[in-house]
């Protein structure tokens, strides 16, 4: 195997790591943070974090980054945070997850429209699959009391547009280096994390403050979940997530994405005894299947994106 390869592989196993610590946050929220405090718990998440992370790269942005700069932490994790959770409380968990696997066929539209790369055919069929297999998982009868069908206007917009938003953040962040740009971004990668971050949970902050509840006192089991959703679930994952945003196609990094209610899932059946079997169990390997068949469609059959990754590591 060449080492060209195997750093596609490694840097692939290292993005997915993200999305798979991202599917810990249900089972953290629902069983050991306070009950009805979502954006409270997003910005509690955040900002620490991108204060962190700031202190360590120690950069402050130039002038002419700061517009951009701004505008993708609203994409990445202001507005995409805000509207996940619209959505999570006006849809089932189920039908909210299956709008939100559209991001791979709204990435690959995206690039085909900025850059005129028209999708090939396993991206586009592996990322219909992937639809299909999130609706077989998440809306089959075996988890039909965690993911009924909840048909509610506002939420599916919420959750539309949130998947917009994660795409756009994505896809900006991967080319924020545009050297034919005046206003190209030079920021170090921690730097670039943290500030986003930082900026997101600032946004974030003013929902806390007027939707949630007042935080109540806080045990010992809160604080280590809030300790574990800031330092785990988001400085470490988010700092592996715009890695690979750097180093991969934004289709390949949107496709990961699906690992994270996976993720959850199976933890749920871990810790919670809750079943995967017959539709669901199908629709489980479906969306692996996809995820897989992007990786491949993306990456290793198309030698300019391997020649571009090793470029990138060096």
């Amino acid at each position: 195997m060449s080492s060209i390869l195997m750093s596609v592989l490694l840097t692939i196993l290292m993005t997915a790591l993200a999305p798979a610590i991202w599917g810990t946050t249900y089972i953290v929220t629902s069983e050991i943070l306070p009950a009805d405090s979502p954006f409270t718990a997003a910005t509690i998440r955040c900002l620490p974090a991108g204060l962190l992370l700031i202190l360590i790269s120690r950069y402050i942005p130039k002038r002419h980054e700061w517009p951009k700069l701004i505008a993708l932490s609203a994409l990445n994790i202001g507005c995409f945070q805000a509207l996940l959770f619209i959505a999570a409380y006006r849809l089932s968990g189920g039908l909210a997850a299956v709008i939100g696997a559209v991001q791979p066929l709204i990435t690959l539209g995206l690039v085909w429209l900025m850059q005129g790369e028209r999708p090939n055919w396993l991206s586009l069929l592996a990322s219909i699959l992937s639809i299909t297999g999130m609706t077989l998982l998440l809306l089959s009868p075996k988890l039909d009391q965690h993911t009924a069908m909840q048909w509610d206007t506002i939420g599916i917009i919420a959750a539309l547009v949130g998947a917009i938003s994660m795409a756009l953040g994505m896809y900006f962040s991967k080319h924020r280096q545009n050297t034919s740009s005046a206003t190209a971004l030079s920021i170090p990668l921690l730097a670039f994390t943290g500030w986003q971050l930082a900026l997101g949970g600032m946004m974030l902050l003013p929902f806390s403050l007027l939707i949630d509840p007042a935080i109540p006192r806080l045990t010992h089991i809160h604080i280590a979940g809030y300790s574990y959703l800031t330092l785990v679930g988001t400085l470490l994952a988010y700092a592996l997530w715009f890695k690979g945003i750097q180093q991969l196609p934004p289709v390949a990094v949107s496709a990961l994405g699906l690992l994270s209610p996976l993720s959850a899932i199976a933890l749920g059946w871990i810790f919670l005894g809750e079943r995967i079997e017959g539709t669901a169990l199908i629709g489980l390997i479906t969306v692996l299947v996809s995820v897989l068949a992007v990786q491949w469609s993306q990456l290793l059959i198309k030698p300019s994106a391997k020649k571009s990754l090793a470029n990138t590591d060096r």
